[in-house]
């Protein structure tokens, strides 16, 4: 269903995301621990991304893909010393636990555990944030690349907010969930609700599982060129991704679509009488209406006119995606 109409609270905590600071609980979101000796060469093979590279204190974007390459979710994973932390998206951690499961073999030493309701997780976002995890301790983290992290009194700091917005993620033990919290608004951080990262999610693309992650959809078509590597040899769906990368062999694109009135996920995009896409999510912003959507390649991309339904839409570029290799 359509987002309901923004309110002053989400208006103003959008606005700080860009020029200051706020902050958002995630601590709905799922968190596995995978741990022992084989944890890396096993995440390795099960993902997309490049595993094998990273060391403690480093981190990456990765995607967890069916064997023929469609989508199941996005994920951040963390090195640490002795684990990898998984942050998954919310309602996914159980399916990913039993599908992760699958792929241990009797001679494989990985330990998978879900820490979610011992773990908190909240995202610093916007340019303020810098000087905030100054204050937390973590300045050093600042200019480092994405996904890197360190611990600082029981607090795990990592660079990255989550969505293509400056920032930075928090992961600690749940009982210091209130004193944290507490601390980021008395530094001068505002809250961001559930309802506001579901907009800026949306204005930023990052794409949902359900929504733009299904069945129907691969890593190359959602945009997360940024997660997949091609040169670290076998994983699951790994055939599939490197044949469409060979053969340009993308036919549809994650996008963003201006919109002139509220529209519902699954509305069919046409150009004429032509169908060339579907609208997978939409929101109210303080600047209108705006969705996300998929289009056929050969219709276009940025600027292209479009009907959602009754609506009048326009195609817009989204920062969280890219439709080529980085």
């Amino acid at each position: 269903m359509p987002t309901s109409a923004i309110d002053g609270k989400d208006t103003a905590a959008i606005q700080t995301a860009r020029e200051g600071v706020v902050v958002c609980d995630r601590s709905e979101w799922g968190i596995i621990r995978v741990a022992d000796d084989d944890r890396l060469r096993f995440l390795h093979n099960q993902s997309t991304n490049d595993f094998q590279r990273l060391k403690p204190g480093e981190g990456c974007d990765t995607v967890m893909v069916t064997s023929t390459a469609r989508t199941i979710d996005l994920v951040t994973g963390y090195v640490l010393d002795d684990a990898v932390f998984l942050l998954v998206s919310p309602g996914r951690r159980h399916f990913l636990l039993q599908w992760l499961d699958r792929y241990i073999f009797f001679t494989d030493k990985v330990q998978l555990t879900d820490i979610t309701e011992d773990t908190g997780t909240f995202s610093l976002i916007g340019p303020g944030s810098d000087a905030m995890i100054e204050k937390l301790g973590a300045g050093s983290l600042i200019g480092q690349p994405y996904g890197s992290h360190i611990l600082v009194d029981g607090l795990r700091v990592a660079v990255g907010s989550g969505l293509a917005l400056p920032g930075y993620t928090l992961i600690f033990p749940i009982a210091q969930k209130q004193k944290i919290w507490e601390q980021i608004l008395e530094y001068g951080g505002l809250e961001l609700s559930d309802r506001g990262w579901e907009m800026l999610r949306i204005l930023q693309g990052r794409p949902a599982p359900d929504l733009e992650l299904t069945d129907d959809y691969n890593p190359l078509e959602v945009g997360l060129w940024q997660t997949v590597s091609f040169n670290k040899g076998c994983y699951i769906g790994q055939e599939t991704i490197a044949r469409l990368n060979t053969y340009k062999g993308v036919k549809q694109y994650l996008w963003g679509i201006r919109l002139n009135a509220p529209v519902e996920p699954e509305t069919i995009i046409t150009i004429g009488d032509e169908k060339v896409g579907k609208l997978t999510s939409y929101t109210e912003t303080p600047d209108g209406h705006f969705g996300l959507g998929y289009i056929r390649s050969k219709a276009g991309g940025v600027g292209l006119k479009v009907q959602v339904g009754e609506t009048a839409g326009e195609v817009v570029s989204i920062p969280f995606v890219s439709h080529e290799y980085p």
